[in-house]
């Protein structure tokens, strides 16, 4: 299955629903292009959801890393929402599970974007 991108958003955060496979040519050009054209749109939080993710190569983890990196230049920062199978055996044999913030829980992801110190309730 080709690379689908589902975009939502909660509050502040944008939310990319990823299913099937992030892998070199269109797919990750796809990806790419979604990732740059939201932080050109001033998007500053992202948070990828990988649960449907089935497949990652190298040009899927570099539209990953690169849209981290710009993100942390400009006061923004990019999650990761439940890596599994195969995907998440890639991110942990390059130590990216290490680098960029994982989650298995969206509600906690969503609050880790906040300042600490701030409730969601009032």
């Amino acid at each position: 299955m080709d690379l689908q991108i589902s975009i939502r958003t909660s509050g502040d955060v944008t939310i990319l629903d990823l299913q099937g496979r992030a892998t070199i040519g269109v797919d990750s050009d796809l990806l790419s292009g979604h990732l740059q054209m939201l932080i050109a749109s001033g998007a500053r939080k992202l948070l990828l959801n990988l649960a449907d993710l089935r497949q990652l190569d190298s040009s899927g983890i570099s539209a990953i890393t690169g849209t981290c990196a710009s993100l942390a230049r400009q006061g923004g920062s990019l999650k990761l929402l439940r890596p599994c199978g195969r995907v998440r055996a890639v991110l942990r044999a390059i130590h990216l599970l290490d680098i960029i913030p994982t989650f298995e829980d969206e509600a906690q992801a969503l609050a880790s974007f906040r300042p600490q110190g701030h409730s969601a309730k009032p």
